[in-house]
């Protein structure tokens, strides 16, 4: 009980989406109450997910849909971290991209503007429209300079019972063709992790890190020295857990335990 005392104290939470607090169009059990204790204890959240797809103006349309009100401020994703790492490498570069909308905008407002000819880098996020001409354009760009970036080094996207090839999928055949690996942005890149606490305003001892995996969101968590909270709603059971050399310092059935 003092351990989950110590949890409710923190004043920042870090949450991921996929697993925590949805399953495809479907809302976790407990999320609605933790999102109620969030607002009601003022604490300071912010949801953060590897996907590169959506803005954060569409994952509040989508827990709109579901039931929960979060304002769009609340949201990190990896294509942000992404553009906002390339912004300060190379500030107002280009890039040939494949992805979706959420990277484009991200991009974009970063101060980027999209190159076919000669990017400063190729940057790959999720996508559903993975083409052999965009393959074969940025193997070749990648070949005479431009830099390898992946938003995130997921191999695949959980879609309730089926799963999607994610980036890190996508992303292989580029570095295969050109022996250059990439470099990903998203957890467990402590950058991302780095970029949201800045977002919170909260110190590393405020702050904990709610995720369903082991080798995202806790390794990403441990990295910055958090406070790791591991729920078995999403891909990870308990079993499984055992097999990571690190371990999360809670393990809860779902969100919902941690206002109980």
């Amino acid at each position: 009980m003092m351990d989950l005392d110590n949890l409710r104290s923190k004043t920042g939470f870090i949450c991921d989406m996929d697993g925590v607090i949805y399953h495809g169009n479907k809302l976790i059990p407990g999320v609605k109450k933790f999102v109620e204790w969030l607002k009601k204890e003022k604490k300071r959240y912010l949801f953060l997910t590897n996907s590169s797809q959506r803005s954060p103006r569409e994952l509040k349309e989508k827990l709109d849909r579901l039931g929960v009100q979060v304002d769009d401020k609340h949201f990190y994703t990896s294509a942000l971290a992404t553009a906002s790492f390339l912004a300060a490498q190379i500030p107002n570069g280009s890039a040939y991209m494949i992805g979706e909308a959420g990277l484009i905008t991200a991009l974009y407002e970063a101060g980027y503007s999209m190159n076919e000819m000669n990017p400063d880098y190729v940057v790959v996020g999720e996508t559903r429209s993975y083409a052999f001409e965009k393959l074969e354009r940025a193997v070749n760009l990648v070949r005479n300079g431009a830099r390898l970036i992946g938003t995130n080094p997921d191999l695949t996207d959980p879609k309730g019972k089926e799963i999607a090839p994610a980036t890190g999928a996508l992303i292989a055949p580029i570095e295969l063709a050109t022996g250059i690996k990439a470099y990903f942005v998203g957890k467990p890149n402590p950058i991302m992790m780095r970029h949201a606490r800045k977002l919170l305003g909260c110190s590393r001892e405020e702050t904990a890190i709610i995720g369903d995996r082991m080798d995202t969101d806790i390794i990403a968590g441990i990295h910055e020295d958090l406070d790791t909270v591991l729920v078995l709603s999403g891909v990870t059971n308990r079993e499984e857990v055992l097999k990571f050399a690190y371990r999360p310092r809670y393990i809860l059935e779902n969100v919902g335990d941690i206002p109980d």
